[in-house]
This record gives structure tokens, sequence and C-alpha cells, in this order.
């Protein structure tokens, strides 16, 4: 049966996770969890993602039955360098300035927990801006607030609509959760 899953728990408060999770037509439950999202030093970008993803799932072991546990990191990295979320109105400024007229990537790592077996992935998007000027940065700030984003930008929002030119890679993605390969996966470990 098509999208036929054991109880569904999402660990994150992102209504963008959440709407997404809700096209893809799968009942859930939100559950949340304090973890710390620190990670070793050395680590590249993809490897950063699936090893928060891994962090917030791992906070779920002793409490879950038959469920599967969702939880997802996404980062952005501009020449190897994460832009995490930014702390105010000019670290925002900062970032932005620094995407515009350049290319970046938008990697979410995700983990499913089953049964205390561990099942990761992650999915790179490449994304490329048009160079922005300092009034259409400043706009955006203002008018979408975009503080608990990494990069200091959402593709749905305005900035997404005037200033991505192109997209390389799955657009569920960069908003937060690449849903084609979830579905795969939950297929996958749900036939296990």
């Amino acid at each position: 049966m098509i999208g036929q899953f054991p109880p569904i728990i999402l660990a994150s408060k992102s209504p963008r996770r959440q709407e997404l999770l809700k096209l893809m037509g799968i009942d859930f439950t939100v559950v949340l969890k304090e973890v710390d999202e620190s990670y070793p030093s050395g680590l590249n970008p993809t490897e950063i993602a699936v090893y928060i993803a891994e962090k917030k799932a791992k906070a779920f072991d002793e409490s879950i039955r038959n469920e599967i546990v969702i939880t997802a990191d996404t980062i952005v990295s501009l020449d190897g360098q994460i832009l995490g979320k930014p702390e105010t109105a000019d670290h925002a400024f900062e970032m932005l300035s620094a995407l515009s007229g350049r290319r970046h990537d938008v990697i979410t790592g995700v983990s499913l927990l089953k049964g205390h077996k561990l099942y990761s992935f992650y999915e790179l998007s490449e994304v490329f801006f048009k160079p922005l000027s300092a009034e259409e940065i400043n706009y955006y700030i203002a008018a979408c607030q975009p503080m608990d984003k990494a990069g200091a930008y959402g593709i749905q929002e305005w900035i997404g609509m005037i200033a991505v030119e192109k997209i390389i890679g799955s657009y569920s993605n960069i908003v937060g959760l690449p849903t084609h390969r979830l579905y795969r996966e939950l297929c996958r470990i749900t036939a296990q």
C-alpha cells in the first residue's frame, strides 16, 4: 500500500519540514528533544549534516518501540565553509552578501531510527544566486526575518523568487527535507 508506514515521529520544530511531510501524505507526530548540535572538527560539510542528524536520532534510541523517528539537519556551504543560522541582522547581511552572485551547496543530512537501527543519508543541491544589491538584501531581512534559517535565507520566500537563477538537485532538499529520497528510504526500511 502506498505510504503505509509504522507510526512516524518527526523530531523537528521546523514548520517547513512539517509542511513537506504533510504534502507527502504522511501522518506523523512531532516530538522534540534538546540536542547539542556541535560536531568534531575535521568533518566536511556532508559529514557534518549527517553527524548532527544522527546525534538528534540517537537521543530517541531508548524511548521508541515500533515507531520510525525522522531527524534532519540542513546546512549551507560556500566554498567548503559552513554558513549557519545568523545571529543578527548584520550577520544575515554578511551571509547573503557572500552568497550574492555565487554558487553554493545546500546539504541535508537525514537519519531514520527504527528498532535501534539507524539509517542515514544526505542530499546535496547546488544553488546559483544572481548578484544582489544591498537594498534587496536589506528588504529581504526586514520582510522575512531569516534568523532561523541556515545561510540566512529560505528558498520558498521572496529571495528565492528573485535571486535563485538555477538549482541543480532537489528543490525540497533546499527547503529542508529531500522528500523523494526520504520516501524511498521509508519504503525500503518499512519492507525489512
